[in-house]
């Protein structure tokens, strides 16, 4: 299997869930489970299913983690702050046809959030920027169209 990059902290969060998970989220319905299968008969019993259900997601969402944690590549992106854009880096660009400034961090897919500004290595968006420099204009084919951008700033925070 393909090893996906991922910074410092996308892995540090990673393995923070799964921390809490195994410590506080599955005690916690173990003793659910035991609570309610004290209360008797299992066939009729609506809180041990919904505890064994709660259960079967958890450990479904621990599998997921650690898989991803197995297909992690860490890449510290301090190091490789050059002027260019890499992996890691977070980038505001001026939208010339609106002028509006936007931040974005280059990020793996693991760890992508839209909402939050951190945008897939994958996307059309990061693959445009990479390599570019202050200064430089970059013409990006995005669903909607074609988008011209100015790329204002690069830092590896």
């Amino acid at each position: 299997m393909n090893k996906e990059p991922i910074t410092l902290e996308g892995h540090e969060r990673l393995k923070e869930e799964i921390h809490r998970l195994k410590t506080k989220e599955r005690p916690r319905i173990i003793k659910a489970i035991a609570e309610a299968r004290a209360h008797g008969d299992l066939k009729e019993n609506a809180e041990y299913h919904a505890a064994r259900e709660e259960q079967g997601l958890l450990e479904a969402r621990i599998a997921e983690l650690e898989n991803t944690l197995a297909l992690a590549q860490v890449i510290d992106h301090k190091a490789l702050s050059n002027g260019h854009i890499a992996f890691g880096a977070t980038v505001t660009l001026l939208d010339l046809q609106t002028s509006q400034q936007k931040k974005y961090q280059i990020v793996g897919k693991f760890e992508s959030d839209i909402k939050a500004g951190k945008i897939p290595i994958a996307s059309p968006i990061a693959r445009a920027l990479i390599g570019r420099k202050v200064g430089e204009e970059v013409s990006i084919q995005v669903p909607k169209g074609l988008q011209e951008f100015e790329v204002l700033k690069i830092e590896y925070l």
